[in-house]
């Protein structure tokens, strides 16, 4: 069956033809279903990853209703963290580039408030924050969301995880009543039917199937004993040698414990929990998309709105109870038509975890005990990339060309051995083939960028 076109949407002409350029032009199951509803007005509780699109699908919806040339906030996007605020600020500005002077701006924890406040002086078309962070602007008052329009709720239900229930609750409370309220949640959990109850009128439901098929997605379950959970993990590392691995734990010791012993072990591995500080988060999570840190240890918290491209591998180091957790984990490998393993660790007595897995999934597991796999010590735990971090960004004017002039040019470096530059406000990072990094180092800590002098490092 053919996915249906954008082009079959009640669109402008401008929006459509972005759209072309952008290549969207058949839209995922979650468009199909929301777009027609979210352009209708309707409010909307829709099931959906991260992954399915619906970025693209609020995000379309709530351009339409703008008035260029009113600068008061008029929709208004709520997520859980930095990490996707921005990642959801990315998406939208590249589908209202269309419309001139559209400024989208984002209010999350993490960064400073002062430069926040100064472009909320200058107005904002669209505003994607975090709740800790609205509140406090909102305290400020420093913030009107008097002409609000259009509300998101984006991963909902984890910023319920985080407690943000009476946040949100207070900033709704700011907003007209007459609004359309959009709430996007990959669970449904209590939690979720009472917010709707609470701030919506009348919803629509979408429900998108999150079952990947077997072609994509490849779940295997290994039995293992209690005392020897740990050394199973590296069994199986060492089995399959995936290239990128996230391994999921139901808490932030287990995270903190199981990311030391696999260090001791001699893997190159990284941690993302709920207590880390920004600068770490980014740095963190930097390491792992552009391959220099494999192996990414996480609690579903920490974990959720994660966009990973090309993740190899999910490995399941514990069960979660809810068994819609464990198609959330899994779910962020084998996308957009590519290969996924997915790997979980039981012992005997969860057999009831399983039996709801296979229950919500409508077909039986594929088991396994750790003892068929063969023993191999032989592990290479050397990722292909590593990473230099410049004290340089943003707001130093630092861009990624500058940076890949510099390496290609002073160092000498060729344009194959760099890979995937990011910058960030006051640092940025770049990816680089491990036998050039010394050199590249070197080069650039003797050398300038962009005129200047900045601190090199290797992380």
């Amino acid at each position: 069956m053919t996915a249906p076109l954008f082009s079959t949407l009640p669109l402008s002409v401008a929006l459509t033809t972005n759209l072309n350029h952008l290549n969207y032009k058949t839209m995922t199951p979650i468009q199909e279903q929301s777009l027609p509803l979210i352009l209708g007005g309707r409010d909307l509780i829709a099931k959906a990853k991260t992954g399915s699109g619906k970025t693209a699908a609020f995000g379309i919806g709530l351009i339409t209703k703008l008035s260029a040339g009113s600068y008061a906030p008029q929709a208004l996007v709520l997520c859980p963290t930095r990490e996707l605020g921005a990642q959801i600020a990315a998406e939208i500005r590249r589908l209202a580039c269309f419309l001139p002077n559209i400024k989208v701006l984002t209010l999350c924890g993490g960064q400073p408030i002062g430069p926040q406040i100064g472009s909320l002086e200058h107005g904002a078309h669209i505003l994607i924050g975090t709740p800790g962070r609205l509140i406090d602007h909102l305290g400020r008052r420093t913030l009107s969301l008097q002409q609000i329009k259009t509300l998101v709720l984006d991963e909902a239900d984890r910023m319920l995880e985080m407690g943000f229930y009476d946040d949100i609750a207070k900033i709704i409370r700011q907003i007209p009543t007459r609004r359309q309220t959009l709430l996007f949640s990959a669970t449904y959990p209590d939690k979720i039917r009472q917010l709707s109850a609470d701030f919506q009128k009348n919803p629509a439901e979408v429900r998108v199937d999150e079952m990947q098929s077997d072609n994509q997605l490849k779940q295997i379950f290994y039995e293992v004993n209690k005392q020897t959970r740990r050394e199973s993990l590296v069994r199986l590392l060492a089995h399959y040698k995936p290239s990128s691995t996230v391994i999921f734990c139901n808490t932030k010791q287990t995270c903190g414990e199981l990311t030391a012993y696999l260090k001791e072990q001699g893997f190159n591995v990284d941690s993302l929990h709920g207590d880390l500080e920004q600068k770490d988060r980014d740095r963190v999570l930097v390491q792992f998309a552009n391959q220099s840190s494999p192996i990414l240890v996480a609690t579903d918290v920490a974990g959720r709105g994660l966009d990973i491209k090309d993740l190899q591998v999910v490995i399941n180091y514990e069960l979660f109870p809810r068994p819609d957790v464990y198609v959330h984990r899994v779910g962020r490998t084998g996308r957009a038509g590519k290969e996924g393993l997915a790997l979980s660790l039981f012992e005997k007595k969860e057999q009831p975890k399983l039996d709801a897995i296979a229950n919500l999934q409508g077909k039986p597991l594929y088991c396994k005990h750790i003892d068929i796999l063969p023993n191999d010590s032989e592990v290479s735990l050397l990722p292909p990339m590593t990473t230099l971090c410049i004290s340089g960004g943003k707001k130093q004017k630092v861009r990624a060309g500058d940076i890949l002039g510099a390496l290609t040019g002073e160092a000498a470096i060729s344009g194959d051995n760099i890979g995937k530059i990011d910058i960030f406000d006051f640092w940025s990072y770049v990816a680089i083939k491990r036998n050039v990094a010394e050199k590249a180092l070197q080069r650039l800590q003797k050398g300038k960028i962009k005129g200047r002098i900045f601190k090199v490092k290797l992380l």
